[in-house]
């Protein structure tokens, strides 16, 4: 459990072009960050990073409070009240992410994070960053498959003393 607590750093990611990158679990000491959609602005004083450290045993997401807002209902003067309200019917949409991290620690992923909550008009920005045990799934975005496969996974080992990516057998290509 020790090697765990001195997280270990992977090198830059292999080539990623035309390639939609995502990831189920993150190992311990991960940050990622929440960045609002157009036309959205965070409230000011609020940190939009995320990390997945140790809390009883488990590997959990800490979170700061963090909120986009409308960048035209910040120029109006609408009451507070209003802003609660528009937000309300968005909130089921986060139920199964924690259904989900409580089930993964069942299976003793207790080094990794499940996915992190969905946070309205905003979207995650993936760290630029990754450690030792960290899977990521790439697609080909859509118009650059044009030979399969079309996706695959790389993950980040230790082998030998030296931390690697393993290979990714695939390649997106706008070759027409």
């Amino acid at each position: 459990l020790s090697g765990f607590l001195f997280a270990e750093e992977c090198p830059a990611l292999p080539w990623t072009e035309f390639a939609d990158v995502s990831a189920d679990m993150y190992p311990l000491g991960t940050k990622l960050y929440y960045k609002c959609d157009r036309g959205y602005t965070r409230r000011s004083g609020q940190y939009p990073g995320i990390q997945c450290k140790e809390k009883l045993g488990f590997a959990s997401w800490v979170y700061k409070e963090f909120e986009c807002i409308d960048e035209k209902k910040l120029l109006s003067t609408a009451p507070m009240m209003e802003l609660g309200f528009t937000q309300k019917p968005e909130t089921k949409t986060q139920s199964p992410a924690p259904q989900k991290q409580k089930n993964l620690s069942e299976f003793g992923q207790k080094d990794f994070c499940g996915p992190p909550k969905t946070i309205p008009h905003a979207s995650l920005s993936p760290s630029k960053q990754y450690y030792v045990g960290q899977v990521l799934h790439f697609k080909c975005q859509s118009g650059y498959d044009k030979r399969p496969p079309t996706s695959g996974t790389s993950t980040c080992m230790k082998v030998n003393g030296k931390i690697t990516w393993t290979a990714l057998a695939m390649r997106c290509t706008n070759d027409s």
